[in-house]
């Protein structure tokens, strides 16, 4: 079991996918993106919108949500969504937690919210909507990294 996993549900656009293909890379934390997703998932592709990351990344391709769901193990899935009822800055994360973000467009459906462990949200200013995916997940994967003492060790000065 991984100390943490971030996962891309059918993500819609190609370029959050590879800054979070990079994140993964440069954090050392798995990827798991599950299908179908919306845009063409081809090496050109995904080696434009990610770069020279994506040979570092561990990224774990699921056919569907009943697939990436199996692969769980014993970990946590804790779903950021803008309907949290918990908040993000009050979450404790435990080794083995699985972030989850939905599409870009639509977020998850109920039936895979309803599966989440957790479902976070993370506090804005009044009258904003929400984040870019990329970014909801960079802040909860780094609130975790920290409560964990997780970061991955620096090389070099």
């Amino acid at each position: 079991m991984h100390l943490l996993r971030l996962a891309l549900y059918q993500p819609d656009i190609p370029q959050n996918a590879g800054t979070l293909i990079r994140l993964s890379a440069c954090l050392g934390i798995p990827l798991d993106v599950i299908e179908p997703c919306g845009f063409l998932w081809d090496e050109k592709r995904m080696r434009r919108a990610g770069m020279d990351y994506v040979d570092h990344a561990r990224v774990s391709r699921h056919a569907s949500y009943a697939t990436f769901r199996q692969s769980l193990g014993g970990g946590r899935l804790v779903l950021l969504t803008t309907a949290g009822s918990q908040r993000l800055d009050g979450f404790s994360f435990q080794a083995g937690d699985v972030i989850m973000v939905g599409r870009e467009s639509a977020g998850v459906p109920d039936e895979v919210a309803a599966h989440a462990d957790a479902r976070l949200r993370i506090p804005m200013a009044a009258g904003l909507r929400s984040l870019n995916v990329a970014l909801a997940a960079t802040l909860a994967v780094g609130q975790a990294l920290g409560q964990l003492n997780a970061y991955p060790p620096e090389t070099g000065s």
